[in-house]
């Protein structure tokens, strides 16, 4: 079903509603759900891991864990806010994995000094711009770079990335401040205009992740049965 239809078919339904649906089995619903929380979940997921692969599998991952807990979602933060908080912890345990560190990443504790970054010479080009904005974003220090991505590409309030990240508002404030100097100190005002391309989600991988996630529960309840 394509998206336009999804919408129209859920019109009106509250984030309590969609979540009673999905724990029904409404397959119809949980892809509403993938198609309008896919490009937040993936840029959020690859603000921690920065690879763009594994970044898609932990949101297939995060999607999974919170359909088998769904039912109970009751709605004291917005849905959006809780699947977000399932994909930080699935990608911060992906990278711990990976690393075979216990303290890779500590979204809650200090962050180091990030690199100095330079421009390249051909930052006007908007697709340099925008390469270029991936790059630098990729180098911030983990604290500030999740924060970035949540406060500054997928425009959180400050109170949904505290409550995402599980961390202090003053916190997600001041990490959003000193990321976005980092930022504007190596790239300047030129990449302004790149800002709503960055990590674009292309309908290709946005269908992937759905078209997957979907084979992987209707295998579930078969085996349940």
């Amino acid at each position: 079903m394509n998206a336009s239809a999804l919408e129209a078919l859920h019109d009106g339904l509250t984030d309590s509603e969609i979540a009673g649906r999905i724990a029904a089995g409404d397959e119809h619903a949980l892809e509403l759900l993938m198609r309008r929380h896919n490009q937040t979940l993936h840029r959020t997921a690859r603000s921690i891991l920065k690879d763009d692969a594994e970044a898609e599998d932990a949101v297939q991952d995060a999607y999974l864990l919170a359909c088998r807990s769904i039912g109970n979602f009751r709605g004291e933060a917005r849905l959006s806010t809780w699947l977000v908080r399932i994909v930080v912890n699935e990608s911060i345990g992906r990278l711990r994995k990976r690393t075979r560190r216990a303290e890779v990443i500590q979204l809650g504790g200090e962050a180091t000094e990030g690199a100095e970054m330079e421009l390249p010479e051909h930052a006007a080009v908007r697709s340099e711009a925008r390469r270029l904005l991936e790059a630098k974003i990729d180098e911030l220090p983990d604290a500030f770079r999740t924060v970035f991505v949540l406060r500054g590409i997928e425009e959180l309030t400050v109170e949904e990335a505290a409550k995402s990240l599980g961390i202090p508002e003053a916190t997600v404030r001041t990490r959003f401040f000193r990321a976005k100097g980092l930022l504007r100190e190596a790239i300047a005002r030129e990449i302004d205009g790149a800002f709503e391309d960055a990590f674009s989600f292309d309908g290709a991988r946005c269908d992937r992740i759905v078209e997957r996630v979907l084979a992987r529960i209707r295998e579930e309840r078969a085996a349940g049965t």
